[in-house]
Order: C-alpha cells, then sequence, then structure tokens
C-alpha cells in the first residue's frame, strides 16, 4: 500500500466553491464505495494528485477521510481541462482488500531486440494492460523483455511472465510490442513506374465511365 492521502472535506459543489479550491492549489473529487456510509466530497492537494500519478495510478490508497478514518481506496476516474490538462476533478472508490479487482498494470519494455540492431522499429501497441488480482498484488509495472524480438516478430499478453496471483483479463493473443522491417526506399525508377501505373488506372477509370453515360 502506498503512503497516505490527507485530504480534506468539502461541504459545496457551487461553482465558485470549486474554483476556490482549485485557485488556492487543490483538486475538488469525491471518494464512495462499499464501507462508506454516503460519499464524502474531498478536496485533494494538487501536488499530491501530481506525484500520485507520475508514480503508480494504479496502487492502492491509504487515504484520510476524516470521520470516516483511514480507508484503502483506488483512482476511479479523472477529469482534466481539454486545453491545459490541469486535473479538475478526482473521483476514488473504496475497496475490499479480501475481494479480488480488475485495474490496470502498467508495461515496463526492457532489452534490446536483434530486429532492432538489424535496422528494424520497435513499435509498442500497448502500454498497460488490464489485470485481475487482489488490491494487495498489484504490481507496480509488469515487465516485457523485447530481447529475444527479431525482425518481424512480435510480443503478445500471453507471453508475459506476471507475477504471482496477477491475472491478464485480455485476450492473451492480443500483441502488445512488435519489431517492424525498415520501409524500402523506392528508386525514382520504381516511383516512375508507379505513377505510370496510376495514369493507366485513371485512363481506364475514364473509358469506363464515358462507357457507362453511353
Amino acid at each position: 500500500m502506498s503512503a497516505a492521502l490527507q485530504v480534506q472535506l468539502r461541504e459545496a459543489s457551487t461553482k465558485g466553491e470549486l474554483r476556490r479550491i482549485r485557485a488556492s492549489g487543490g483538486v475538488p473529487g469525491v471518494v464512495y464505495g462499499r464501507g462508506l456510509a454516503t460519499p464524502s466530497k474531498i478536496a485533494v492537494d494538487a501536488k499530491a494528485v501530481a506525484d500520485m500519478l507520475k508514480g503508480n495510478p494504479y496502487a492502492v490508497i491509504d487515504m484520510d477521510i476524516p470521520g470516516a478514518g483511514k480507508q484503502p481506496v483506488m483512482l476511479s476516474e479523472l477529469q482534466r481541462d481539454p486545453i491545459s490538462r490541469q486535473v479538475m476533478h478526482i473521483d476514488f472508490r473504496r475497496i475490499d482488500m479480501n475481494e479480488k479487482i480488475t485495474t490496470s498494470a502498467r508495461l515496463d519494455f526492457t532489452g534490446v531486440s536483434p530486429g532492432e540492431k538489424e535496422g528494424g522499429m520497435l513499435q509498442l501497441v500497448l502500454h498497460e494492460i488490464d489485470i485481475e488480482c487482489y488490491p494487495k498484488d498489484i504490481p507496480d509495472v509488469i515487465s516485457a523483455d523485447v530481447g529475444g524480438l527479431g525482425m518481424g516478430e512480435h510480443l503478445m499478453i500471453g507471453d508475459l511472465s506476471l507475477p504471482s496471483g496477477v491475472t491478464a483479463t485480455q485476450d492473451p493473443e492480443t500483441i502488445i510490442v512488435a519489431v517492424l522491417a525498415p520501409q524500402k526506399e523506392r528508386s525514382e525508377e520504381e516511383v516512375e513506374a508507379l505513377n505510370d501505373e496510376a495514369e493507366e488506372d485513371r485512363k481506364h477509370a475514364e473509358a469506363a465511365l464515358a462507357v457507362e453515360k453511353d
């Protein structure tokens, strides 16, 4: 479990109050879930939210809620300003540490593939995967070793070595990373041949259209 996150209760949800919270360096939010009598309206320090997102946003947080004590919660929803990307609102849900949950885990790509050394390009398809486990087993990251990938090869979810107690919930044949062959640079003759072919196709299409009109 990560370090405790301190929050303050807020009373109103008026636009003026929400602007005041943001202007003073806070982020308005809500905590809800099993074990809480009613959802709690809270305000969280914006810097603490930024630190949480830079670390592991899927980790269990030990939140000290005034009037409810310390509760295990997880990030549920995040709203950002579409232009400034500032966090405008944040939701947390209380969880039961004795029940499995579905969440996500980031992928940590390690190694250098032989295909890259041969001039191939490593294409990351997924940066995280969906998992199921008990809250205590949520990993900070899941390692994805690309050291064995040759040119044109790929790594799938089913190829990952998952931590004990962690199960992937997506199709095991979902590709997470691939080594693409470099694009062949065409010569001037090949480009001219392609242009001639395109021009011929255009003339054929115009001739066919003319026949249809007749």
